[in-house]
Formats: structure tokens, C-alpha cells, sequence
């Protein structure tokens, strides 16, 4: 049965997966099972964090294990609790110290099990949430609510973990943050541009950090506040006070700021500079010739920081204010590196993991551009503002997209390449190591979708764990049985690999794979993409539909890189086919419970094929097309006119058997920050206007030439 767009939101509501339980399985030596007689006890005086941990450890039980526990509340815990039986505990360094010995982190926890009690104890409540989903995680690898006696602390390796939302742009409601967490993610980042107001419209700040609070989330905000004012100018401080300041004195329980240049370029007196706005960066309508100040690493920045950060911190004396390198790590190390010189120490770097980075392949360079997989990092670009912020005591940031999405396809949920993923958990512990790594960011505007992928991350960034290798089998057997276990694996080894061979240019990702096969195949007349109005990067805003590959102006570039392109494309179409085929031998072998995740990993996969489908075609038609426009010789028009006309049509074939994969999965063809672009709607679209195209705009072009060739 077909989705309607946006239902993938009711699966987002559901924290807990139904009927994960495998009833064959019984206890064996050194292990106790959680039946109907056990009770989860917490303190009469737990806080919202862990009273609602508690209630969705219940709940965990009841949906997940088909089991009815009793929630109960006591006064007494730390006096008799060692004679208690089928009880399990949940507390906090202030309930019991003895318990609580040796946590010292925060969000650390304890969780002791015995013959007949489980014992979770956080270093504070958000610690003791996260045993709790602990507790969840080692029952879902089991299929069962089965556990081993043991005693053991782990503590979280990063913090903050941020991520916007994945159920629309800036909203979050409580399932939602509730399966972040869950994640092991402590932050949101919502997009401001005043006190309340988001690019969408109105959110009551404060009330989002309440709720988010309760899961134990942190909210930052991701500045699109305006800059105006140089710190030189008289009125400045007042200014800014007016702005960020204002923003901490309405909202004091926003945990920190992220300040990216594109979003909050001011006008710099660097004479690198235009001085001016991106999109007023012009003099007399002629181009400057200079970046604006959002794009380049301005000398006076640490002025403005300076300026920043003491109307923020007059209002939050703690406020983490993050300052984000993104928009300049084009410019060479000795730009970048004096900037770092100067930047006030009591504030955060964060420096993406992998972009800029220079990759040769098959005698072609690519430079890693807006978040990819295909390179793992860390970049030359990362390291050289790592070194620096480590030896001047900065606190270290990175962007790595590790909640499980890039750019490299825009409008699916996740990108299933665990191994691929796994070395990038590598490089970020490396760094942690290293340079003091403490924070990261996880997601852009695309979101955070829950998936084994997310599952990953999650047990590799907390100590102790298994190897990431070891999870990756245990998630398979899980999701696809013993045997399927290892078909599961090779498919995802072939997308891992798969995804090594995608190319990194903002070409593809702001074209072709922005939105995969609803992509348009444009001759001359160029076409805007239909959209809805209250979309915040509607229509052809961050999707160019004219494709123009570009390599530093020189025009030979379709001669020489889009073969070399295209062929490592259609490797990475073998590796995902294959995997997919792999998938196919399994599904029908699957219980029932099992089908659905199975499914719709299958029908992600396929999607991905035709996304990179689409992606090749479009660089055989630009290349055909730009040998069009510049032939005159009748015959070779004609066959170059036939030869694009071939590759419409397997494109529209293309988009048609797209249809049923959107239909079947909402989520894909969808971005929050520019809505739907690839549902039914948009490929029927794209059908239009590439059967428009060969049918009157190439035949038009035909019949002007042949006047032209007769008034000569």
C-alpha cells in the first residue's frame, strides 16, 4: 500500500520497534531473564530526566518484549534495596554513592546485574537515561529480555553530539527527542533568526528547551541573526546586545551559539574583502572580485567574537559559543592558521572533518566538497586548524555527519555503508586522541533518521564497547536472522565500497544528486523545480537544474573529466545493485517482524541506483549536448540529436521506476529544508519535461538550423 507523503513521520513516532522479541531463545549459564513479575524502581525524588527514562523503559518492555512490568516510586533505595529481587533500579550518584564510585563524567553510568536484580546508576540523571537505553540496546542485539550478570561503567567519548531535526525543519517533538537520545546524541540545533522566530516562523524557544530537557538535550542555536555593524562602529555593543544578547536573555537555557560565515558575515575592513554582504557583493552592479567577509578568514573576526561573546555571556556567564571554519577552508593554511592565532581561547572551534581535501583519482582531481562519505577524513584542512586549536587550548569541534547522512544524495534517510562509516569513527577517535577532539556535529539541515548506522555510532562512541566490526554482525543477525546474517553483510560491504567510488563536485551535489531521478535533463530553456511556499530552501535555491560542469573555466572539461567520472559511477552502481541483490535472496526467508526494516533497506538501495542512474545519464547528456551545440555538420546533428533522445527516454524510464520506491517509503524524495523534491509528484514532473524537451525543444533547435542553413 502506497504512503502518503509524510507518513513517514508515524514511524519517526515510534521510539520502540514492535515485537523484537524471539521467544525461542532461552537463558543460559550466567545470564537472568525480565519476566512479568520484575518492577523498575526509581527514587521518590527522581527528576524529569529520569522519571521519564523510567517511563520509557516500561514502555520498552511492553512494545518491544511483549512484557508488563510495574513502574513504582520509593523513598528507601540505598537501605534494603540489596534484598529486594526482580527489581530493577534506577538512580543517581545522589542516591548512592557506593554505586556511583568511579563515574566521573558526566552522563556516565553503572550498571551492576546480579542473579535477580539490575542496578543502573548515573553519574547524574541524563547518566542513569542512558544505562536505561543500554539496558534497551543490549536486549535488542539479543532479540530477547535476556541479560548477562556482570558489573561494568562506560562513559560517553564525545560531548556534545548535535543533530537537527529529521521529522521537519527546526521541529522536534517528544518522540523525536526521544529517539536523539536514545541515539546517545545530547543536542539540538535549531535555526534562529531572532527570539522566537526560525526561517519557518514562530517556536517558543523556551518551551522546546524545556521539553528537550527532559530527554536530557541541550539546545544550541545556529545563528542567522543578523551582523551589521563593525565592532569599531559607536553603537556596536548596543547593536549586538539587541541581537545576541537579547537572544540569552529571553532564552538563558540555550546551552551555546554556532556562528558559520555564510550566516553571520559582517562587514569586515579586511582588504581581502569585499566589506560586504554575499549577496550584495558588488559595486556600481560590476563584481568585486573579492570574497565577502562570510567567505574569508577576515583578520577582524576575533574583534567580533570578542564583541559576541561579551553580550552573550553577560546574560549566560557558560554560553558555548562555537565558531565554525566551514566557509574558508578553500583559503590557504597561513590565512587560516593567523586567524586561529587570534581567536579568544574561551570559546569553540569547529572545523569540518573531511571537506577541501584534494583526492586523484584515475588522473582526475576532486576536491571533497559540502559533506561526503566517499573520503573518510580527516582532511589536510582539519588537521592543520586541529593542530592549532590544540596548541593554543581551544576547545575542538568537528562536523562530520556521523548521524548517518551527507550530501552525497540528498533526499534519503541514511547512507547504508557501515564500513565506510566505521573509518571515519576511526579518524574522530584519532583526533580525539590527538588534539583533544571533545564535540561534534552531526547532521546539517537534512536531519538525523534513526538507523543501525546511527546504532554504530553510538556504540563506538562510548568506552567500553565491542569493536565496531563485532556490532556491525550482531545488528545483522539481529535484522536478518543466522541466515541471513551474512548476506546482509556483503551487501553492506558492496555499498561501502560503492560509495568510495562516488565523486565529490558541487556539481552533482547541488544537480544530479541533490534530488536523484526527478533531476530535469535541460537543453537551452532552463526549468525551476516546483515547490511549496513555506519551504526554506524551496524550488532551484540549492539545486541547480542547468547542469554546467566546471573545471577552473577551462571548457574541455566534458572531454576529459566526465568520462573518468562516469565510468567510477557506474561502479558504484554495480556495488549497490549488488547488495541489493542480496537483500532479495534474503527477504523472502524473514519473518514477518523482520520484513519491514528489510524492505525498506532493499527499496533504499534501489533508490540509490537510480539516483546514481540519473546522475550518469545527465553527464552523458551535458556531454552530447555541448558537442550539439557547437556541430555543423548535418549528419553528426542528427546522430547526437538521436543519441540524446536515447538517453531521455532511459531516463524517463528511469524516473517511472523510481515511482513505486517513493510511494512505498515516504521519507525518501524528501529534505526538511526543501520539502518533497523526488515524491510521485516531482518525477511525473521531471517525465513532462524531458518528454517537452525531445519532442519540441531538440526538434525546434533542428528546424532553426535548417532555416539558418537556407537563408545562407
Amino acid at each position: 500500500m502506497a504512503e502518503e507523503n509524510y507518513d513517514f513521520r508515524k514511524r519517526l513516532l515510534n521510539v520502540h520497534k514492535p515485537e523484537r522479541r524471539d521467544h525461542t531463545i532461552r537463558p543460559g549459564k550466567g545470564e537472568i531473564q525480565i519476566d512479568d513479575r520484575w518492577d523498575i524502581i526509581i527514587p521518590k525524588n527522581a527528576g524529569r530526566v529520569l522519571v521519564n527514562a523510567a517511563k520509557d523503559l516500561q514502555d520498552y518492555f511492553f512494545v518491544s518484549m511483549g512484557i508488563s512490568v510495574r513502574l513504582k516510586s520509593t523513598c528507601h533505595i540505598g537501605s534494603d534495596w540489596e534484598q529486594d529481587i526482580r527489581k530493577i533500579f534506577l538512580l543517581t550518584g545522589k542516591d548512592s554513592r557506593s554505586l556511583a564510585k568511579g563515574l566521573d563524567t558526566l552522563r556516565s553510568y553503572r550498571m551492576l546485574c546480579t542473579a535477580d536484580k539490575v542496578m543502573i546508576c548515573g553519574y547524574d540523571d541524563r547518566g542513569a537515561a542512558q544505562g536505561c537505553f543500554y539496558l534497551e540496546d543490549l536486549m535488542n542485539l539479543r532479540c530477547s529480555p535476556i541479560l548477562k550478570t556482570g558489573d561494568e561503567c562506560r562513559k560517553p567519548l564525545f560531548s556534545p553530539r548535535m543533530v537537527h531535526s529529521g521529522y521537519g525543519l527546526d521541529r522536534f517533538p517528544d518522540s523525536h527527542l526521544n529517539a536523539i537520545a536514545h541515539a546517545g546524541m545530547d543536542a539540538i540545533l535549531v535555526f534562529v533568526k531572532d527570539v522566537d522566530l526560525t526561517p519557518t516562523g514562530y517556536l517558543d524557544f523556551n518551551e522546546l528547551i524545556y521539553r528537550a530537557a527532559g530527554y536530557g538535550i541541550d539546545v544550541y542555536a545556529y545563528s542567522s541573526l543578523k551582523s551589521s555593524r563593525h565592532p569599531d562602529d559607536t553603537d556596536a555593543e548596543e547593536y549586538y546586545d539587541g541581537t545576541y544578547g537579547r537572544l540569552f536573555q529571553k532564552s538563558p537555557d540555550l546551552k551555546g551559539v554556532v556562528l558559520v560565515g555564510e550566516s553571520v558575515e559582517f562587514p569586515s575592513k579586511d582588504p581581502n574583502t569585499s566589506g560586504r554582504p554575499h549577496e550584495e557583493n558588488s559595486a556600481d552592479g560590476l563584481p568585486t572580485g573579492k570574497p565577502s567577509p562570510g567567505w574569508w578568514p577576515c583578520r577582524d573576526y576575533p574583534q567580533w567574537l570578542n564583541l559576541i561573546k561579551k553580550v552573550i555571556r553577560k546574560h549566560k556567564a557558560d554560553a558555548d559559543i562555537v565558531f565554525w571554519t566551514y566557509n574558508w577552508g578553500y583559503v590557504d593554511k597561513e590565512h587560516r592558521v593567523e586567524l586561529l592565532k587570534n581567536i579568544p581561547t574561551d570559546i569553540t572551534l569547529l572545523v569540518t572533518f573531511e571537506m577541501f581535501e584534494k583526492i586523484r583519482t584515475d588522473h582526475v582531481t576532486s576536491t571533497c566538497v559540502d559533506y561526503t562519505l566517499s573520503f573518510e577524513g580527516p582532511g589536510e584542512y582539519f588537521t592543520s586548524e586541529a593542530e592549532i586549536a590544540h596548541e593554543r587550548g581551544i576547545r575542538l569541534y568537528t562536523m562530520c555527519n556521523t548521524g548517518g547522512l551527507t550530501w552525497d544524495i540528498g533526499v534519503i534517510p541514511y547512507e547504508p555503508a557501515p564500513y565506510q562509516w566505521m573509518k571515519r569513527y576511526e579518524g574522530l577517535h584519532a583526533a580525539r586522541k590527538k588534539w583533544g577532539l571533545s564535540g561534534l556535529m552531526e547532521s546539517h539541515h537534512y536531519g538525523w533518521w534513526p538507523s543501525f548506522i546511527s546504532e554504530l555510532a553510538k556504540w563506538s562512541y562510548w568506552e567500553p564497547s565491542p569493536d565496531s566490526d563485532e556490532i556491525c554482525r550482531r545488528i545483522a543477525r539481529r535484522d536478518f536472522g543466522e541466515e541471513g546474517e551474512d548476506l546482509a553483510l556483503e551487501a553492506w560491504k558492496a555499498w561501502s565500497e560503492g560509495i568510495r567510488y562516488y565523486v565529490s563536485t558541487n556539481e552533482d551535489q547541488y544537480g544530479p544528486f541533490r534530488i536523484g531521478p526527478s533531476y530535469p535533463l535541460v537543453f537551452r530553456a532552463d526549468v525551476r523545480i516546483p515547490s511549496v511556499p513555506h519551504a526554506m530552501f524551496g524550488g532551484n535555491r540549492i539545486c541547480h537544474t542547468n547542469y554546467r560542469a566546471a573545471d577552473n573555466g577551462r571548457s574541455s572539461l566534458f572531454q576529459f573529466r566526465l568520462p573518468v567520472e562516469i565510468a567510477r559511477l557506474k561502479k558504484m552502481r554495480e556495488c549497490f545493485e549488488h547488495g541489493v541483490d542480496c537483500l532479495e535472496k534474503v527477504y523472502e526467508r524473514l519473518p514477518e517482524n523482520r520484513k519491514s526494516d528489510a524492505f525498506a533497506m532493499m527499496n533504499l538501495g534501489k533508490f540509490i541506483v537510480n539516483c546514481v542512474k540519473t546522475t550518469i545519464h545527465v553527464k552523458q547528456w551535458y556531454t552530447l549536448k555541448m558537442q550539439l551545440l557547437v556541430e555543423t555538420d548535418e549528419k553528426r546533428i542528427g546522430e547526437l540529436v538521436d543519441r540524446m533522445t536515447d538517453i531521455g527516454r532511459a531516463e524517463i524510464k528511469n524516473a517511472k521506476d523510481t515511482i513505486p520506491l517513493v510511494e512505498a517509503d515516504s521519507r525518501l524524495g524528501w529534505e526538511p529544508s526543501m520539502e518533497y523534491m523526488t515524491d510521485a509528484f516531482h518525477l511525473k514532473w521531471k517525465i513532462r519535461q524531458v518528454t517537452s524537451v525531445m519532442e519540441v525543444e531538440l526538434p525546434a533547435y533542428l528546424a532553426a538550423l535548417k532555416l539558418n542553413d537556407r537563408r545562407k
